[in-house]
């Protein structure tokens, strides 16, 4: 009997202990899996940590090159508007007036406010302190909107040349040996003395956001570039949108599901992952080269990138209608709607956010683009403002391509003014993405 009772109890116990060897390795496996969550939780903040930084340190680089890009260094002259110069047969003739010697006027000024300086090479660097194109463009504005001023002299602001500019913000430095510095000895001098007369001031730069491109860094603007953006995104916008909802709602509501819509399907979905360079060629290759259509044209820009985004829109167009509950068709079709009717005036109206969601999404990605047109010419220079979708136009990513490729110093901060600008677009664009799904979004 008391062995019977102490082999009992020997079982107990060997249980208790065998459970709470279980408990205590289960408690242990807890521990172990607890562990890897809060380091998973971790490796995950600090992954978004790393990417907030990088993030803050490329706009941060960005901004500090361009902000100063914003502000323009103008140069304040008397200039005496010789009528004989000027307007020798006293016509006051307009297509006379513009092609004036203002340039010859704007020397005659600079030798008068230094007349120490004697020599052809220093009076050329004297030249130099102020931008001649936009100085004849100031004093041709000036005179053609007031003719009565000829024959005076007037004080008028002119924009200083690209390396004072660059002087006066800081960007060469006055400390180096004048050998490695763009900016001579005596031309600092000549700039303090300017300074000294009150003669000098930094302002808004209007030009930057009203004018085209051009060959002198500090006339340079991003009109041009952004006109032809906008162009090229309309022309975009106007085949990607209505041709690509047309397909995502045909694939997704009326399609049968066979062999061939099943090739279909897996063709757009590749078409979404060809480079898009590819795209570039096409248009080179068909729409330049065979169709003759005109080159480094936003029309021709638009139809490219169309066909690059069109895979984007019905990619998101079919998710927004299938996100579309099954009731909704089924109640439609319930009180005699028609197929049509169901999908035009239920499905389609509810699936429309998400539908421009997607297509400003693929928008945006086309307004970041600059390998396609590159192949259809949209590289070239282009000074001129484009008035319509056929006159020879570039887009911001290949004016920012331009102007990083270029040696002057000051085009390095029109450089990242340009991509501020980019970016304003982008951010605008997705900001209105965001609001439009937020707004018109329901939920079930």
């Amino acid at each position: 009997m008391s062995e019977t009772i102490a082999s009992d109890t020997f079982a107990l116990t060997d249980i208790s202990t065998q459970k709470e060897a279980t408990a205590e390795a289960v408690r242990q496996s807890l521990k172990k899996r607890y562990s890897a969550e809060r380091r998973f939780r971790f490796y995950g903040v600090m992954a978004l940590v790393f990417a907030f930084l990088m993030l803050v340190v490329l706009f941060a680089t960005i901004f500090s090159n361009g902000y100063s890009a914003f502000v323009q260094t103008m140069i304040r002259i008397d200039v005496k508007l010789d009528a004989e110069t000027i307007d020798p047969k006293g016509t006051r003739d307009p297509a006379v007036l513009l092609r004036a010697g203002y340039g010859l006027l704007i020397k005659q000024s600079l030798r008068e406010t230094f007349p120490e300086v004697r020599s052809r090479r220093d009076k050329k660097k004297l030249y130099g302190l102020v931008s001649q194109l936009g100085a004849n463009d100031a004093l041709s504005d000036l005179v053609l909107q007031n003719p009565v001023v000829i024959g005076k002299t007037v004080s008028i602001w002119v924009p200083a040349s690209d390396d004072v500019d660059m002087l006066v913000k800081g960007h060469i430095s006055r400390d180096v040996p004048e050998k490695e510095r763009r900016v001579s000895n005596k031309e600092i001098a000549w700039i303090d003395t300017i300074k000294a007369q009150d003669r000098l001031k930094t302002q808004f730069n209007t030009n930057f956001f009203m004018a085209g491109d051009s060959r002198e860094p500090e006339m340079a603007g991003v009109w041009g570039a952004a006109m032809g953006s906008l162009l090229t995104l309309a022309v975009t916008l106007l085949l990607s949108f209505p041709l690509g909802v047309s397909a995502a709602v045909y694939l997704e509501e009326s399609a049968p599901k066979n062999r061939w819509t099943q090739i279909i399907e897996v063709n757009i979905n590749n078409l979404a992952a060809v480079p898009s360079i590819v795209f570039g060629l096409l248009g080179l290759a068909v729409l330049l080269n065979f169709m003759g259509m005109p080159r480094s044209a936003p029309v021709v820009g638009g139809i490219v990138l169309a066909l690059m985004t069109l895979p984007t829109v019905i990619i998101a167009g079919r998710a927004a209608l299938t996100s579309v509950p099954p009731s909704i068709r089924e109640a439609a079709l319930g009180v005699g709607a028609s197929r049509v009717q169901t999908i035009f005036h239920h499905v389609l109206p509810l699936a429309m956010p998400g539908i421009l969601t997607g297509s400003i999404i693929g928008m945006a990605r086309a307004l970041g683009e600059t390998a396609p047109l590159l192949m259809i010419g949209m590289v070239a220079f282009i000074a001129d403002i484009p008035q319509g979708f056929t006159d020879p136009a570039t887009v911001l990513p290949v004016q920012v391509y331009l102007w990083a490729d270029s040696p002057e110093r000051a085009f390095v901060e029109k450089t990242s003014a340009a991509i501020i600008v980019l970016l304003v677009f982008l951010v605008t664009m997705n900001a209105l993405a965001v609001w439009l799904r937020q707004k018109f979004e329901n939920r079930w």
